[in-house]
């Protein structure tokens, strides 16, 4: 990602304006937020819960206090209705101490996240969309965001009205990765990620269904980093093992909202997902996540909903490849529960971060609570379950593989000899090495968590927000899988967050 001194950002900004036409318009949007965060039980113990910068799990404390800033600016330079290029500058999710934010000798930097054209194809409704940009696959609008991918990209995106209000098109291609322009021998390797994807929007009256599709192209070369690693690959491999050079991923899904019944509205999704099945047996991932919830909004005081979700998880082996579905970068959310990592109004540092991909859970959610004028309140409920085989987490926590030519997963009695050295492949995934798994984050089927989350927002202004957040999680989990040194360490987390936001 490229980087900016702050004066540098600043010198760059002022001459887009001083270039910018007479006939362009400027507009600036934002948000900034700060607040202070404390934690007891992060983890449901206080410690890492898994590898971190050369640390096992378990061998490193978090704080439990802190200050998280973060500011993003986005300004639009509009030539008129149907032109406009978007730049989008951030200091992303500091804490007060800490680089950017340290006091006297600041490490001073900002990030370009988004950077596009868009632009109406003339005398047309087609609208074409190039650069850097925020980019997630479809989702119904309750789950707060896309499960496959939610971030921003750099991507062509195309979007056209078949039937105007009825039917529409959105087709896209973005490269993920790319480990650069030149190899480092004469012999070509494939060394990217592409993704191409598209929908069919459907909207007729009190329903929508938008179907669609995603395929990516992964080579076996691209530098992924270990999240994308560990939540695509199989089984989690920084390093990917893969006998092809490149293997195909695709989905196929659908997000569904129903309001036909107002005031009473459905949302719900269905997922496919699989990849790497040309690959030896080991290498291929498969997998379902369906999501449904039901909202009423009837009443002035309060908005009450209830919400589930599945998915499929691992079995009991892994040379017959990975039962959960894969996906990238996700923000997923139900109801703004704390246990996962999307739709929180503080943002970094909010939640339990854990995996809804190998769970099944059921919750409930009263949102817009209000009797004071300019104060609201949300309450969440979520229990937990997890998919996944015990046999299967507890084999890559305890064990170092080597997967042979043939699929055989082999033990390893040693860390540092090279697969060379057994005359195999490549190594399979050890929990002190990749962190696939982590307890409080993945599930067994035998193991639960439930949470609770009591949060509140008070509108200052009418662009700013005084916010607290709470939350309480409990879990239930395994000795077997994770070892008597964490299970025993096991409490129930609490946090507490205060916080304003400004939105301009």
């Amino acid at each position: 990602m490229k980087r900016l001194t702050l004066a540098l950002a600043a010198i760059l900004l002022l001459g887009c304006f001083a270039s910018a036409q007479a006939a362009t318009e400027v507009k600036m949007t934002g948000d900034f937020r700060v607040y202070g965060n404390w934690w007891s039980g992060r983890n449901f113990t206080g410690w890492s819960n898994q590898f971190n910068g050369g640390s096992a799990a378990g061998t490193q404390t978090e704080d439990d206090f802190g200050v998280n800033q973060r500011f993003r600016l986005r300004t639009d330079f509009v030539a008129n209705e149907a032109l406009k290029f978007r730049l989008g500058i951030r200091v992303n999710n500091q804490w007060w101490g800490r680089g950017t934010l340290t006091a006297d000798a600041p490490a001073v930097s900002i990030d370009v996240y988004q950077a596009y054209l868009q632009f109406k194809w003339p005398d047309t409704d087609i609208e074409i969309t190039a650069g850097r940009q925020p980019l997630a696959l479809p989702q119904s609008g309750y789950f707060d965001g896309g499960l496959v991918f939610d971030s921003e990209a750099a991507a062509l995106v195309i979007t056209a009205p078949l039937v105007p209000d009825t039917l529409g098109l959105l087709i896209g291609y973005s490269r993920f990765y790319d480990d650069g322009q030149w190899d480092t021998t004469t012999t070509q390797v494939a060394d990217e990620l592409d993704l191409f994807f598209m929908a069919l929007p459907i909207t007729l009256d009190g329903f929508s269904i938008t179907p669609w599709t995603a395929l990516g192209i992964g080579g076996r070369d691209a530098d992924y980093d270990s999240l994308v690693a560990a939540n695509l690959v199989t089984p989690g491999f920084s390093d990917v093992g893969w006998k092809n050079n490149q293997n195909a991923y695709w989905w196929l899904g659908g997000a569904i909202e129903i309001d036909a019944l107002d005031p009473i509205k459905f949302y719900a999704d269905v997922i496919y997902g699989q990849g790497a099945m040309s690959d030896r047996k080991v290498n291929q991932r498969a997998g379902w996540f369906i999501d449904a919830a039901i909202e009423y909004t009837g009443w002035d005081v309060l908005t009450p909903s209830v919400f589930g979700w599945w998915s499929t998880g691992e079995d009991g082996s892994w040379s017959n490849g990975s039962e959960r579905m894969p996906y990238t970068v996700p923000s997923w959310n139900a109801g703004a529960s704390f246990l996962f990592d999307g739709g929180q109004e503080l943002g970094a540092d909010s939640n339990m971060y854990m995996n809804p991909i190998g769970t099944w859970g059921i919750g409930l959610s009263l949102k817009d609570i209000s009797f004071i004028e300019k104060l609201t309140h949300r309450i969440t409920f979520a229990y937990v379950q997890g998919t996944n085989s015990s046999k299967a987490i507890r084999a890559t926590n305890y064990t170092n593989y080597l997967i042979s030519a043939t699929g055989m997963a082999v033990p390893m009695t040693g860390t540092t000899y090279s697969p060379a050295y057994y005359g195999v492949d490549y190594y399979a995934p050890s929990y002190t090495s990749n962190g696939l798994f982590a307890m409080g984050r993945d599930l067994t089927a035998s193991e639960y968590v439930i949470g609770v989350n009591f949060d509140h927002k008070y509108m200052i202004y009418e662009n700013l927000a005084a916010i607290v957040e709470t939350g309480y999680a409990h879990g239930d989990f395994q000795k077997s899988v994770w070892g008597s040194r964490l299970v025993n360490k096991s409490q129930d987390a609490w946090r507490v967050a205060f916080g304003l936001q400004y939105k301009f």
